[in-house]
């Protein structure tokens, strides 16, 4: 299991449930990378997906402690019933929010990081992977600039003990 997510410079990941900044760059590799995959949600970032509905063309995975049903969405109570499903998906992605990436970051192998040279107020943060020894950047799969905002799309994998 991996994860996804999108990082302004210093580690902020959005502002009341919506990320403030976002290039067409990242939605595109996402939407790539995540077609056909499992996605693990919480169920903030769940709201803020389009009409409120589950992303198409992927097995979408609620991680809610209520286990409340939402149409559309698997819905399990732990990160080790979410952990437990992804291993049986062919690939599965955890895509937020800070709770979800924070409950379920010691549970990725890897992680798809975009790392946006900007830095909007966010109340919301995700871990610093560069200052983690459990994690090492692997590759720098992209760069560019849109918007008058650099940007770097790195792929991190957890170091071995």
């Amino acid at each position: 299991m991996e994860l996804i997510v999108a990082v302004y410079a210093d580690w902020g990941i959005g502002k009341d449930g919506t990320q403030p900044v976002t290039l067409a760059a990242d939605r595109q590799f996402f939407r790539e990378i995540t077609r056909g995959a499992m996605v693990i949600v919480g169920r903030r970032t769940a709201e803020d997906f389009p009409g409120g509905k589950p992303l198409p063309g992927r097995v979408n995975v609620l991680l809610s402690r209520s286990g409340e049903p939402r149409p559309g969405f698997l819905v399990c109570g732990s990160p080790v019933e979410a952990a437990s499903l992804a291993a049986r998906a062919q690939s599965a992605f955890v895509i937020g929010g800070g709770s979800v990436y924070r409950q379920m970051l010691p549970l990725c192998s890897g992680a798809y990081v975009t790392k946006l040279h900007c830095a909007p107020v966010s109340d919301t943060f995700f871990p610093d992977l560069d200052a983690d020894p459990q994690w090492r950047m692997a590759e720098i799969l992209c760069s560019g600039v849109e918007n008058g905002i650099a940007y770097e799309i790195c792929r991190y994998e957890r170091v071995e003990n």
